[in-house]
């Protein structure tokens, strides 16, 4: 994979993100219409370059990221003249209440994390199958052409409880197949427990963190520990530097335009950009022009 390919992927994930459109399947389709050769480095480089789209999360959110409830855990005053088992139950409500929207995104991240340990391998081959992408790009799509109709019911509780986290993290569930968008899960998740589309969005951000590093962070540590791979990424490592700055900087403006553009004019326009893109790939398929395999 050369400099400029890599660039031209790093600009994919970027602006995919984030949207409701699959980063992933954006990533595979464009693998695709380059050449790119699905090497390990190529696999890994795609992986990698997410903590650069997650830095963008931190960076726009960051006074909101960064937050902890004002409480002090072990004030002597809330546990006197009370029991041994008493104190402890005192300590541990004020513990998770100062570190809430932590646990939250915790009990998030859990389903995908589960389901991706147990099947993982599986998940890796549809990684590689562009027919899997096409297929669901499309049937997401028309998923979002009734989102806001079906969904768009907010309820005056905006706040994330752990049920609503729950729920959502089980949507985010879905997401492991490729094609269907991390963003568009978690979105539609947060909007079918009452959320409106603003803080359904703003919440998949920032489910984002978590579980990308996680992903990612477990993809490095596999590569690392391996001495072959480890000198793949020594070797590679400006390349990668370069993709994770230039997913970092495309995100950013991408998130600033899904916001503003979500709350004016909904999941429509994403529906129909997904059925085209995905009709558009299963045609070139059946006619010999994109391989199938990334």
């Amino acid at each position: 994979m050369s400099s400029l390919e890599a660039i031209v992927i790093a600009v994919v994930e970027g602006l995919t993100e984030f949207l409701p459109v699959s980063s992933t399947g954006h990533m595979i389709i464009t693998q695709a219409l380059l050449g790119v050769e699905s090497t390990p480095f190529v696999k890994a480089f795609t992986v990698i370059i997410q903590f650069g789209a997650i830095l963008s999360v931190v960076f726009l959110y960051w006074k909101r990221f960064f937050r902890l409830n004002q409480v002090t855990v072990f004030e002597k005053d809330a546990v006197e003249g009370i029991g041994f088992v008493q104190r402890g139950v005192t300590f541990l409500k004020r513990f998770l209440y100062k570190f809430d929207f932590y646990w939250k995104l915790f009990i998030a991240v859990v389903p995908a994390g589960v389901l991706g340990l147990a099947f993982g391998d599986q998940i890796d081959a549809l990684l590689e199958n562009v027919f899997v992408v096409s297929v669901m790009l499309v049937a997401g799509g028309v998923v979002m052409l009734f989102v806001d109709r079906w969904f768009n019911k907010p309820v005056g509780d905006q706040s994330i409880s752990w049920r609503r986290a729950l729920k959502i993290g089980l949507f985010q569930s879905i997401a492991m197949i490729p094609g269907v968008s991390r963003s568009m899960a978690t979105i539609v998740g947060g909007m079918g427990t009452g959320l409106d589309r603003k803080n359904a969005a703003e919440f998949s951000f920032f489910l984002a963190v978590p579980t990308m590093a996680a992903a990612a962070g477990y993809k490095l540590f596999q590569l690392i520990k391996d001495p072959a791979s480890a000198v793949m990424l020594q070797e590679n490592m400006g390349i990668l530097l370069i993709g994770n700055l230039v997913a970092f900087v495309v995100a950013v403006i991408a998130i600033r335009f899904f916001i503003d553009f979500l709350t004016r004019h909904g999941f429509k326009a994403f529906g129909w950009y997904r059925i085209i893109v995905g009709g558009v790939l299963i045609a070139l398929l059946l006619s010999g022009t994109v391989s199938n395999i990334a």
